[in-house]
């Protein structure tokens, strides 16, 4: 039965005022231990009778170019999302079991990861490799928001140095995400000429706000974009060549920029990202937009609430300082937040869950 939007705001007071007075465990590395109690185990997914016949061994899977593989990284402050993120796209797509997971953690928390996910994801092919924080640590300035000063952030940039030389092409993508159609579809995007990169770009932002004002007066720095039309694009959604990285020596290039900001001039403020607008500004294979609606989480300082923007989706992104499951948590959710919540598999969603019931039901 449809609902008008004057009764769906009234449902949506009386359910949240109900639901929602009680603070649950959130995931932070200080209670991190005990972290695979705290999630339910997901559905078994099985491939579809139109899937290729991949290797069932997960080490040889590892290297298989017929599987789909996917990066993530692993932090314990947001394992909550990653787990989501990955049961959302299992559930979505046709051929599940020919997903390979290459998932990047810091420090000495990667075979309690590696069991947390063993316990909720029990068939899903996944590798755990350790993300040498000294890599990059001394490379990093402070930003405009702190979680983005972390070096796991960071390690996308690495990632043809994590991930085995085997692996040949990868998505990337951040743990604030849920896929609500077929990965393979993403996966079977063309990077046309030498594009190393494919990413939803968004041209009418303004680029030069991305990058300080002695940035652009100097000459010599702002000269990169000579000859290109560099649009705006998120790096939390990546498809990569990795054979076409490792060739160019894009680590070592992004390096550099990071130790002019350091060492030279500040001409950023915004983490990882300004230094792949410099390699790769107007360089990536433009993707449809359906495949990153980010901004759901406000802007970088303000966890503000936002609407998906019109047209298909396929993605959908928390980019910004709000994530769903701390305002789902609060009692403070956004509308879209609930588009979330049908994939958390935290056990504290039994708090929220009923709403969608009784969404359901009405």
């Amino acid at each position: 039965m449809m609902m008008s939007g004057s009764r769906l705001v009234v449902i949506f007071v009386i359910i949240s005022t109900t639901f929602f007075t009680v603070r649950s465990i959130r995931l932070f590395p200080d209670s991190f231990e005990d972290a695979s109690s705290n999630f339910m185990e997901a559905p078994a997914y099985q491939n579809g009778p139109k899937c290729s016949v991949l290797a069932k061994n997960r080490l040889l899977l590892a290297c298989d170019p017929s599987a789909i593989h996917i990066a993530m990284t692993l932090d314990p402050a947001y394992l909550r999302g990653t787990v989501s993120a990955v049961h959302s796209i299992l559930k979505h797509t046709s051929c599940p079991q020919n997903i390979f997971f290459h998932f990047i953690a810091s420090g000495s928390r990667q075979g309690s990861l590696a069991k947390t996910l063993s316990s909720v994801f029990p068939s899903l092919s996944f590798k755990v490799y350790t993300f040498d924080e000294s890599m990059v640590k001394n490379l990093i300035s402070s930003s405009i928001r702190q979680a983005l000063d972390s070096p796991l952030n960071y390690a996308r940039s690495y990632l043809s140095d994590i991930l085995s030389s085997c692996v040949q092409r990868v998505i990337y993508l951040d743990s604030d995400v849920i896929v609500v159609d077929d990965i393979q579809k993403l996966w079977k995007i063309s990077l046309s000429g030498s594009r190393t990169i494919g990413a939803p770009e968004y041209c009418h932002a303004n680029f030069t706000k991305y990058f300080s004002d002695s940035f652009w007066s100097d000459r010599k720095l702002s000269s990169v974009f000579d000859s290109k039309t560099p649009c705006y694009f998120n790096t939390g959604v990546m498809v990569i060549d990795l054979d076409r990285w490792r060739e160019g020596e894009y680590t070592r290039k992004i390096e550099n920029w990071m130790k002019i900001q350091k060492e030279d001039k500040r001409i950023y403020e915004l983490g990882s990202l300004p230094p792949f607008l410099l390699v790769f500004g107007g360089e990536i294979e433009a993707i449809d937009h359906q495949w990153n609606q980010h901004g759901l989480g406000g802007d970088n300082v303000v966890s503000s609430c936002r609407s998906l923007h019109p047209g298909p989706v396929s993605l959908i992104h928390w980019s910004g300082k709000g994530k769903p499951w701390v305002r789902l948590d609060d009692g403070k959710p956004c509308p879209v937040d609930y588009l979330w919540a049908p994939y958390d598999l935290h056990k504290s969603q039994r708090q929220y869950v009923q709403y969608n019931q009784e969404l359901e039901i009405l």
